[in-house]
């Protein structure tokens, strides 16, 4: 596999990542339980993912380094965020909220941190692509 292949399917990750936080995070909002995390702060997560693919697609798409230093502050904001979010939700859980109901995706945050941890990883990859730049084309 062409290191600009391996790009590419980190890109798709990452797009399915930021889609699976939103779509896992806005449910959470209805519900009782652990750690509710605000409105405003998930929709900054949602903004910066979007930002960020938006941004890193157009540079994977036209190399220009300018684009790709954008995207990565937006990534790097990203994921900062994100692991703020799952911080918040493995060390605080509330001492009087009832447990969380009607979480079908997993048992407690397991595939958070291994959504969270991989997009870190993911963008520690994309930062070294753009500084080193590897891409062809």
């Amino acid at each position: 596999m062409s290191l600009d292949n391996a790009v590419w399917l980190l890109t798709g990750l990452a797009a399915v990542v930021v889609l699976l936080t939103r779509m896992r995070l806005s449910s959470e909002q209805s519900q009782s339980g652990h750690a509710l995390v605000p409105l405003a702060i998930v929709n900054a997560h949602t903004l910066f993912g979007v930002g960020a693919l938006a941004a890193w697609i157009y540079y994977l798409n036209s190399p220009d380094d300018t684009w790709g230093l954008v995207a990565l502050l937006l990534w790097w904001i990203e994921v900062v965020i994100g692991l703020l979010i799952l911080a918040r939700w493995v060390s605080r859980p509330s001492k009087h909220a009832t447990e969380t109901t009607g979480d079908s995706w997993a048992e407690g945050p397991g595939l958070s941190v291994l959504g969270h941890i991989g997009m870190l990883l993911g963008i520690g990859f994309f930062t070294w692509i753009v500084l080193a730049d590897k891409l062809s084309g």
